[in-house]
């Protein structure tokens, strides 16, 4: 009966959010055709950006696991990442389907939770490493290119000042703290009662030291990998914006990204659906670009970053299901 009220309440909360930004939504789905409208080369590009995106996560997780069956992290992180998207609060969902997958893939049962728990630390260092990049990007007035070629350039310069960051910070025990204890100010700064404890910045550096002690020798690779799976997404939003002609400031677009990101993961709605189409769209607007043209970038990112990996899980579980058959068999 309390599961029962509780999922009861979950979709109360998700169907009222979704009547709050109904409006929003409605103006930024409007735009489809518009989306069509996009040279199919810049489609092509958010396609490939994001398949990247992907291939660094795949990797980031078998590092972290331990395991060279690439194909079953991949396989069971799409499968997993579809259902997160379509149920409320399905971040859990999406890690247990994951693991059970693995797990049937005969991964170390073991390795597979410290595993994945060390590739989540690292990507949420690489979130929060990435508004770092807004200060050089403001003192040298960069904006986004106008060319993919461009674009890529810019991708590879950033992805080497971010591994350069996140490395130094990842090695040093005063940084960490320092991003601990501004962590636990700003959380004891919003309403309610749930405010970081003081203990937070001694908490970060263990599980710092615990991620270290686990990934060993493959620490670098794994922090690339942690990178490059935001970069590669950032680079997806950029070549969108781009294709809608828009050249805003990069900074204020990068801020705009990261804002999305963390609107997904708040678990009112299924991977964020309305609430991040009317956040990005807002911001992206007041960085400068055109309410329309917001819309279909925000739409054209949301394709390759959401809807596509919807299929793309379907088509991953049924090959996970193929393969366990034939192992059967075998």
């Amino acid at each position: 009966m309390p599961s029962l009220v509780r999922r009861a309440g979950a979709l109360a909360l998700t169907a009222l959010v979704i009547y709050g930004v109904a409006p929003a939504i409605g103006e930024v789905l409007g735009a489809w055709p518009k989306v069509a409208n996009l040279k199919p080369y810049w489609l092509v590009g958010m396609v490939v950006a994001e398949a990247l995106s992907c291939l660094c996560l795949w990797e980031l997780q078998a590092l972290s696991i331990g395991t060279r069956d690439l194909k079953a992290v991949a396989t069971s992180q799409l499968a997993g990442g579809a259902l997160g998207r379509v149920v409320p609060g399905g971040a859990a969902t999406a890690a247990a389907a994951q693991y059970n997958m693995l797990n049937a893939a005969d991964v170390p049962r073991s390795a597979i939770a410290t595993g994945l728990a060390a590739a989540t630390v690292l990507q949420i260092a690489g979130l929060c490493v990435l508004p770092v990049l807004a200060l050089p990007a403001i003192v040298f007035g960069l904006r986004v290119p106008e060319t993919l070629l461009e674009t890529a350039i810019l991708g590879l310069v950033l992805f080497v000042a971010m591994l350069g960051v996140g490395l130094a910070v990842a090695r040093s025990d005063d940084a960490l703290r320092w991003v601990g204890r501004a962590a636990v100010n700003v959380s004891g700064r919003l309403p309610g009662d749930r405010g970081l404890s003081a203990g937070f910045p001694n908490r970060l550096v263990a599980q710092r030291d615990e991620v270290t002690e686990r990934l060993g020798d493959r620490m670098v690779r794994a922090c690339a990998a942690a990178v490059g799976r935001w970069m590669f997404d950032l680079l997806a939003l950029m070549t969108a914006v781009t294709a809608v002609g828009a050249h805003p400031r990069f900074s204020l677009v990068l801020l705009a990204y990261v804002g999305a990101q963390l609107l997904a993961q708040i678990p009112v709605t299924p991977g964020g659906l309305g609430v991040v189409e009317a956040g990005l769209t807002a911001t992206l607007a007041l960085a400068g670009v055109r309410g329309g043209d917001a819309a279909v970038a925000t739409l054209a990112y949301r394709l390759v970053s959401y809807w596509l990996m919807l299929p793309a899980g379907l088509i991953a579980w049924l090959v996970h299901r193929r393969r366990l058959a034939v192992q059967a068999a075998a």
